[in-house]
């Protein structure tokens, strides 16, 4: 069972002050925190890529790079890029460049995003948000099978043998894809015998159980051995020395972020009732003490079947000093109390 970190590196309003970080603070922070989480012996951190004034990460390989030397073993993964939208030659570049500057911990989560700034950014119709990302996914895993490319698609211009380089450590560079619950993206995954991440921010985690179950039934329809295939989640939440403590602490920020997300699609108001509802054990907000979630985080792998578990915080703008906090008692309490129980009931599950 692997344990990390994710985070949009968001630069929102300080709910407080209302005074907004920048970029460049923001991203130093970013990296202080990766640092700390490979010190504390997490398996993982991720950066999501945006394009927009409120997240200050348009580029994941850049910032997870300025951490890589400062690191020995975590793994650096974005989460996700927006493939959709960039070109499948400069991502392999990008993340074959961090792979070999953190000799071979580099991966890529890749997604179509559900933010669309990118789009018009770079010159694509949104019409075509499937099409572009199934075309840059064909590419982008034909570069990673082949040194030498020849490649023909609609969007992008044709490659004729030419070689991509530079040629990343692990071989393959691995490629996770990114969903948010879609059958056809996690059949997709399946099929094609990649790792799969599902975004659990909402409603119950167990209703995510089928769409796990579909996945394994693709890829071993496809000839691939379903039991050795990762599954990893992205849940919100966030960690104090006590449940309440943490979530005083993570709801103004999350609230503050969910409403003005949900004014940009047509949600209704995010409230205290609502986060306390997710906070509760079966709902989608990781937030607590260590041992609670501990707790929740064994559940969703005994009964979702999750392999790797990513607590994404912050939402919104919080405290450098909290988050910092959160990572530690993630790495040092939270993630050896997983492991052992988990560790536990395969043992058990085995003898059975």
């Amino acid at each position: 069972m692997e344990i990390g970190i994710s985070t949009f590196v968001e630069t929102t309003p300080d709910v407080k002050t209302g005074e907004v970080i920048s970029h460049a603070q923001r991203l130093r922070e970013v990296v202080e925190e990766i640092v700390l989480a490979d010190q504390v012996g997490l398996d993982v951190f991720g950066v999501g890529e945006h394009h927009r004034e409120d997240y200050a990460a348009s580029s994941p390989a850049v910032v997870l790079a300025a951490a890589a030397p400062q690191t020995k073993r975590i793994r650096l993964t974005s989460a996700v890029t927006v493939l959709s939208s960039a070109d499948p030659v400069r991502v392999f570049q990008d993340f074959a460049t961090l792979d070999a500057v953190s000799n071979g911990r580099a991966e890529i989560m890749a997604g179509r995003g559900s933010f669309i700034e990118s789009f018009p950014l770079f010159g694509n119709d949104l019409k075509d948000y499937d099409e572009l990302f199934e075309e840059k996914l064909d590419l982008l895993l034909k570069i990673r099978e082949s040194e030498k490319v020849t490649w023909q698609g609609k969007f992008r211009p044709a490659i004729h043998n030419r070689g991509v380089y530079p040629r990343p450590v692990q071989n393959p560079l691995p490629v996770w894809i990114g969903s948010g619950g879609n059958s056809e993206s996690v059949v997709r995954a399946g099929l094609l015998g990649l790792p799969l991440v599902l975004a659990i921010i909402g409603g119950s985690p167990l209703q995510f159980a089928p769409l796990v179950e579909l996945y394994k039934k693709a890829a071993t329809h496809a000839g691939h051995d379903a039991t050795k295939l990762p599954v990893a989640s992205h849940s919100h939440g966030f960690i104090a020395d006590y449940t309440e403590l943490a979530a005083d602490k993570f709801y103004p920020s999350t609230q503050q972020a969910m409403n003005k997300l949900g004014k940009e699609r047509g949600w209704g108001p995010y409230t205290r009732a609502t986060f306390d509802y997710a906070r509760s054990f079966e709902g989608a907000l990781y937030v607590g003490d260590p041992e609670y979630v501990a707790s929740k985080i064994i559940h969703l792998r005994k009964n979702v079947g999750i392999t790797r578990f990513m607590l994404h915080v912050p939402v919104g703008t919080m405290p450098h000093d909290d988050v910092m906090r959160a990572i530690e008692l993630l790495g040092k309490e939270v993630a050896p109390r997983v492991r052992e129980e988990v560790a536990k009931w395969e043992v058990e599950n085995e003898a059975k």
